[in-house]
């Protein structure tokens, strides 16, 4: 690692000035798709690796993907929390460049290692002791507990590599290094790929390992991706000095990181929380609705994870132009995101409304699976341009170093309005109903969205330009 020390200030300033000119005065337009392009496409191959994961696994059996599918929930937790971790470094690492306190940059980067050590040991402690409990509490099928088991057991007892790979590639992204972050990235998801063929079925003097293959080879992957962004932070993050000589704790800097982080985490957890309810509430029509239910998530990835990738790009810029009090840049960045992320989800829909039946056959996809897919697809998909603007907007709340309106709009989304939709829908017998709980309950972010996002306009954008 490197020793501040070892840097002079004389060294420090031309990458320092580069990186003010970029983020404070290039073409907004131009600067978006920089710094997002290299983002879109490494969440695209994350989800693409994602989907070949998945569907390797379907091809032992439907009790494999629904397996699975129930053990995705306590996945998601794992992700959600490193990467709301992820974003409340990413924040306070940006605001402090665009206010030039290096101080405070490189503090960011030494206390969200801290704290992502420190949570992820735990979290592997609370899976491992969990995992049988959970498991039972969605299923009785032998076939289905042994394989879900034995996967969380590796994917979430050992969710080291997961942890240290996002926040490493979060302080790329916050310094503008996409480029450095999309390698480690696409590196880390084709070791998957490859291992889960090596993996589940025992290719060449690899053992066949089944679901388990698909756990470890997961587990692997983000182990490479973590330790080549460590290395390109190290060799070319010189923005950030990641030291440890001297390291004291400052409870100031955990609060900064924590108060946007929390939320953020709290906030994407309840996407486990509506996944978990979703799988109890499909399990009583029948397990191949709960595997669907993975399948969709896993091809509805594909969809999301580019505009999750342009959400990366955007918050550093909106973050930044808010420490430099730039108003117009914000304002600017923001209205490009919403137009960007509008086109995506309008082609990601599309491609459900047309081709519902040939994405399920990726999955090996049975004719039961099929009739409840087919529907299934094309209802959700119609919130699809809906779930663009609020993603972005969401994002903004984050960038601007308010968390509470982010976690208010995904609470009322999945809990207070998915889940009990869905409930009452299911009432009816007919499974084709429960899918339009998607649309409704994102109507209704919609709404929230825009009444929060006037709020946050007054309280920290216009007060900008007063200055």
């Amino acid at each position: 690692m490197h020793d501040e020390s070892t840097l002079s200030p004389t060294q420090d300033k031309p990458e320092n000035t580069i990186r003010e000119n970029r983020m404070g005065t290039m073409p907004v337009g131009k600067l978006l798709l920089t710094i997002s392009a290299p983002m879109m496409l490494s969440m695209l191959a994350q989800a693409l690796y994602n989907i070949v994961d998945s569907a390797f696994v379907a091809q032992l059996n439907e009790d494999a993907l629904t397996a699975v599918t129930m053990a995705f929930p306590l996945q998601n937790l794992m992700i959600a929390i490193s990467v709301g971790l992820g974003v409340g470094v990413n924040a306070f690492l940006s605001r402090s460049l665009g206010a030039k306190n290096q101080t405070d940059v490189n503090a960011a980067a030494t206390h969200g290692l801290v704290l992502t050590w420190g949570i992820s040991g735990i979290f592997a402690l609370v899976c491992l002791l969990i995992a049988g409990p959970y498991m039972r509490s969605q299923t009785g099928n032998p076939a289905v507990l042994g394989y879900g088991i034995g996967y969380i057991l590796w994917v979430c007892g050992v969710p080291f590599g997961a942890f240290n790979q996002v926040i490493l590639e979060r302080l790329l992204q916050s310094t503008g290094k996409t480029f450095y972050s999309m390698i480690s990235q696409i590196v880390g998801a084709l070791a998957n790929t490859l291992l889960d063929w090596l993996l589940i079925f025992g290719i060449g003097f690899f053992p066949r390992l089944e679901v388990v293959g698909a756990a470890l080879a997961t587990v692997l992957g983000q182990s490479v991706a973590a330790l080549l962004a460590l290395y390109f932070n190290l060799r070319h993050n010189h923005e950030i000095h990641i030291s440890f000589k001297g390291f004291r704790l400052r409870k100031e800097i955990f609060k900064q990181i924590l108060v946007v982080g929390v939320p953020s985490m709290i906030m994407q957890s309840l996407s486990s929380l509506m996944t978990y309810g979703m799988n109890l509430i499909l399990v009583k029509f029948s397990e191949t609705a709960v595997a669907f239910f993975g399948a969709y998530f896993k091809l509805q990835s594909f969809v999301f994870m580019p505009v999750f990738g342009l959400n990366n790009g955007m918050v550093p810029i909106v973050a930044y132009n808010y420490g430099a009090r730039k108003p117009a840049r914000i304002t600017q960045t923001l209205k490009y995101a919403i137009a960007i992320a509008l086109g995506l989800m309008a082609l990601g829909a599309l491609l459900f409304e047309l081709f519902p039946a040939p994405l399920l056959q990726i999955f090996n996809a049975s004719d039961a699976m099929i009739a409840i897919g087919v529907p299934g697809m094309r209802i959700i998909a119609a919130h699809f341009c809906i779930a663009a603007f609020c993603i972005i907007i969401i994002s903004s709340f984050q960038a601007l170093g308010t968390g509470a309106p982010s976690l208010i709009i995904s609470f009322v989304r999945q809990i207070v309005v998915l889940l009990p939709v869905a409930y009452l829908l299911s009432l009816s017998g007919n499974i084709n109903a429960v899918w339009w709980a998607f649309p409704v309950a994102e109507a209704v972010a919609l709404a929230l969205s825009l009444l929060l996002f006037r709020r946050v306009h007054r309280t920290h954008i216009a007060p900008l330009q007063e200055d």
